[in-house]
């Protein structure tokens, strides 16, 4: 199932189940579409030049592994398994040295989920690192003197939607029960980074443009991110973040209580009250109170595999098992990634999920999650049940999961999925077989566009309902209390085979997109026997409860007037898919890791 070959790397560092399906005969299918070619992006260099990145471009295989959106971050993972670090002390350099390189998506600033498999005692694990609301923040917080929600665009900017940070609890936590490494020396790379500069990457390019308005009004971000003319930093321009190396610095020698009872907590605190939008309170006592927290992991068997991901605040670990176990009756493999009812069947399954996640996403700390009715044998089955091989549904609401109030399952609005193109995923994996698979995000691109000691804060906050009441007149889930943790889309996930053994890890960025990229990947990898470069880098198909989104150029362009004639309506083409997932697959002598070739992501790999 799983391939080996090793290509040539094209990008050089400069750092270191159950029943069968219906016949799909006896309902008039339609026919399968050919495959296309093996896709490729570009990737442009700052002299211009362009490169050819195929998805065996962004991977490698060996015995240790790493893999991030980024080839610097990729380059620093690898350094700490080369040290004799583990694929934890690899995963959390990756994250820390993302704050510098790829600031617009992640970094200390904001928060993350970690699914751990430790190899010396077999188990797995799953850390919780999403931001927090503070104490001030009350269910009015993104309301307007009238009552109606504030607008996302007005929301975002400044001190309103920055949570209390968890990242580096995070990393604190992972490191002292699974780092081998000193701790300082996790933040090398980062620091080196941050101290001689980068050459800015296209993507960084791009999205300053994009947030170029935020940016300039915030002062503190505009010495970063912005020219003497106010104008982003053209590509290749080396960029030096001489603060944030010093933050960095203070925090690899004095740790975490350095950011969370300390002088860059004061910073935090400083930047949120005087924020150049929405100033609000974000106390030192929020930042002291603030605990990683572990959370069991979902585990479900799915055909002879098992996945274990997040649970709640996550809402994608729910909503990507649902997805696979509601098609496990079908016959994905004899189907065939190519064939038009693969990709009905998906989004099918996508729309049934979602309006769940719509319903009962939330922080289970603060909500009453049905997590074991959600994911009950008898309701997948009664949900999968819906699904037709030959006529798409006409609507598609919440279900009834065991132990829900009656109230909580009135009809909602209309979902609309939030393609936020930001979040950053991380994966290693090392010789003594653990497995680190890391999401991390500060929400939008630049969060709020506040900077505290050199790094961004998140505007995580907008992650949660505006609106403390739902139109039927119930309370929303996932309202904004204080110490509340937003609702998360974020779903690192490791698959395991029938010995208990990893064989394969994928997570992926872009907001609610990220559902359904890591649920392509999985039904890629080990229902079509795809390498993990080609899961991760298959067609993707995109279904809210009503509309379908389909990665412009690719073959499902193919199956489009397929798609309507089952039923689908407002099928589309969209050209700026957030799609940026990383994975890791054992082969017969090691691993093999990936990053997304529409990505500027790599994986490296050391026999070290």
């Amino acid at each position: 199932m799983l391939k080996s070959a090793v290509p040539a790397l094209l990008l050089a560092i400069a750092l270191p189940a159950a029943a069968q399906p219906p016949s799909a005969q006896s309902q008039s299918a339609p026919t399968a579409v050919a495959p296309d070619t093996t896709p490729t992006t570009s990737f442009y260099e700052p002299d211009g030049a362009t490169l050819r990145r195929t998805p065996a471009s962004t991977a490698a295989s060996g015995a240790q592994v790493a893999t991030s959106a980024d080839p610097i971050a990729t380059a620093a993972g690898r350094e700490m398994l080369e040290a004799g670090g583990n694929a934890a002390d690899a995963a959390l350099a990756m994250m820390i040295t993302l704050t510098v390189v790829e600031p617009q998506s992640s970094g200390i600033g904001g928060g993350g989920f970690l699914v751990w498999y430790d190899a010396k005692s077999g188990k797995t694990f799953t850390i919780d690192g999403r931001e927090r609301a503070p104490a001030a923040a009350r269910s009015t917080r993104f309301l307007k003197p009238d009552g109606t929600p504030m607008g996302f665009v007005s929301a975002v900017p400044g001190g309103y939607s920055v949570g209390v940070p968890g990242a580096l609890a995070l990393i604190a936590d992972a490191h002292k029960r699974w780092g081998t490494l000193p701790w300082a020396q996790l933040f090398q790379p980062a620091i080196r980074a941050a101290k001689n500069g980068f050459p800015v990457s296209p993507r960084l390019n791009r999205f300053t443009a994009s947030r170029g308005e935020m940016l300039a009004a915030s002062p503190a971000a505009a010495r970063i991110y912005l020219d003497a003319r106010g104008e982003p930093w053209p590509v290749g321009h080396i960029l030096k973040m001489p603060e944030l190396a010093t933050t960095l610095e203070t925090i690899a020698a004095k740790g975490p209580d350095a950011f969370y009872k300390g002088p860059i907590g004061a910073e935090v605190t400083k930047a949120v009250a005087n924020a150049f939008h929405n100033p609000a309170a974000l106390t030192a006592q929020d930042l002291a109170a603030y605990t990683a927290t572990d959370r069991d992991p979902l585990c479900l068997p799915y055909r002879q595999w098992t996945l274990c991901t997040m649970g709640p605040p996550s809402s994608g670990g729910i909503a990507v098992l649902q997805i696979l176990k509601q098609l496990e009756r079908f016959d994905l493999k004899g189907l065939g990634p190519d064939n038009l009812l693969s990709q009905h069947l998906f989004a099918e399954s996508q729309r049934l999920a979602f309006a769940d996640r719509e319903a009962f996403g939330a922080d289970g700390d603060f909500a009453d999650v049905p997590v074991k009715g959600l994911l009950a044998p008898d309701y997948i089955a009664r949900r999968s049940a819906l699904i037709r091989i030959d006529k798409a549904m006409s609507d598609v609401k919440a279900g009834t999961p065991a132990f829900t109030a009656p109230k909580t399952m009135a009809t909602l609005s209309r979902q609309k999925l939030a393609d936020v193109p930001s979040t950053s995923h991380m994966a290693a994996a090392d010789r003594s077989g653990n497995v680190a698979t890391l999401t991390s995000t500060i929400e939008g691109p630049f969060g709020s566009g506040l900077v505290a000691a050199g790094f961004l804060l998140n505007n995580q906050l907008t992650d949660f309902d505006f609106a403390p009441i739902r139109p039927d007149g119930s309370n929303a889930l996932n309202a904004i209390e204080p110490g509340k943790r937003p609702r998360s889309s974020m779903t690192p996930t490791i698959v395991y085979d029938r010995s208990g053994k990893p064989i394969a890890a994928f997570g992926a960025a872009g907001g609610a997109t990220i559902i359904a990229q890591v649920a392509k990947a999985l039904i890629a990898h080990l229902d079509w026997g795809m390498s993990v470069e080609n899961a991760i880098a298959a067609p993707q198909i995109i279904a809210d409860r009503r509309g379908i989104r389909y990665e412009e150029g690719s073959r499902i362009a193919g199956m489009e007037a397929g798609l309507k004639a089952l039923g689908h309506t407002d099928v589309r083409a969209a050209s700026a898919l957030p799609l940026k997932a990383n994975g890791v697959a054992r082969t017969g002598s090691g691993w093999r890791g990936a990053a997304d070739p529409r990505s500027e992501g790599l994986a490296l790999s050391t026999d070290k």
